[in-house]
């Protein structure tokens, strides 16, 4: 069975108010791409992937006027893809839902939302005190994570988590000392939404239940110069620390070992003030210790990394057109 993670940069912008998936020449949310562009490089990434299931970060908006699972269906009929049914659990307002895109055929998923005594729904609050001064602050999720309960057509069960923790740009302020305040107080409520979901996969894991946390979690060892302040990234405390059950993924692994040296990645921004290229390992497929024993096999499909990928040039400038993010899978017996 193969698992897909894929941020696809402003998916939104691909659909009108009717969900009908637009593909004229007009321009997309990416920058230079327009929609047709876009959308064929789309239906060339997902057709090679041909997964069981993808989880999409920054699917389409679903609002008052705007239906997620309409867009993401009219999508897969148009690229005839056999995910064709699509999920999302607590909307948001940044018209960047998570979502799932799956085959029913081989999966039933629901979304199955949990609390546990130190673990509210993630469309709930979370109680914790950011900076140490006795006092408890309020954290909520601008984009709430997808908690999935999914079996496969042979009856196994297992669980899946849609992660997408983002608050560290520090928009509005008007100085150097007013953007390190800000970065450092986003950097404080992203840690706190990674302990939150650390605590709901601590409750899982507890239970013996098989646990796939996927998505962009937008931090990672020696991203940024905060890090430093707080000890941990995101990713390392999402992993978890024994003896406690711990997640794994090897390309988090693989950072987490080094501080000088090649890493892996899996997303590439123009930095217009460089003039040049910034890749980074933002996207994970991470999982339970039950389903790390069923030969799981994982890989990043970089246009200019992958070698299969890069020697079929159609998909290769599909994935340079499709978003800045590429996508992830998980190859695994179930």
């Amino acid at each position: 069975m193969r698992i897909v993670t894929y941020n696809v940069e402003w998916m939104n912008s691909l659909f009108n108010d009717d969900g009908a998936l637009l593909t004229h020449g007009g321009w997309s949310g990416r920058q230079n791409v327009t929609l047709a562009d876009q959308s064929s490089a789309l239906r060339t990434v997902f057709t090679a992937l041909d997964a069981d299931a993808v989880m999409i970060v920054e699917a389409p908006d679903d609002s008052k006027d705007r239906n997620c699972v309409r867009a993401l269906e009219s999508f897969a009929r148009w690229a005839g893809l056999r995910a064709r049914k699509a999920i999302i659990g607590f909307g948001n307002t940044t018209q960047q839902e998570i979502a799932l895109l799956y085959d029913p055929d081989v999966l039933s998923v629901s979304h199955d939302p949990k609390a546990a005594q130190d673990a509210p729904r993630f469309d709930d609050s979370f109680a914790i005190d950011l900076d140490i001064d006795a006092t408890k602050d309020t954290v909520t999720f601008s984009k709430p994570p997808l908690e999935l309960a999914v079996e496969t057509r042979g009856g196994f069960g297992f669980r899946m988590i849609g992660a997408h923790l983002k608050s560290k740009a520090p928009h509005g302020a008007k100085s150097r000392d007013g953007v390190m305040r800000l970065s450092i107080a986003n950097r404080r409520k992203q840690l706190a939404q990674a302990i939150w979901l650390r605590a709901r996969i601590a409750a899982h894991l507890a239970e013996e239940t098989p646990l796939m946390v996927m998505g962009d979690l937008n931090d990672g060892p020696g991203l940024d110069e905060y890090e430093h302040l707080f000890g941990r990234s995101s990713v390392e405390i999402i992993l978890g620390n024994a003896p406690e059950p711990v997640l794994f993924d090897p390309h988090a692994a693989r950072a987490l070992q080094r501080k000088l040296g090649a890493v892996p990645t899996t997303a590439r921004f123009w930095i217009e003030p460089d003039k040049r290229f910034l890749q980074a390992l933002l996207d994970y497929i991470m999982i339970s210790p039950d389903l790390a024993a069923r030969d799981p096999r994982w890989r990043i499909w970089h246009p200019l990394d992958d070698p299969v990928c890069w020697a079929r040039p159609e998909l290769r400038d599909a994935l340079v057109a499709a978003s800045d993010h590429f996508p992830v899978s998980l190859d695994i017996a179930l």
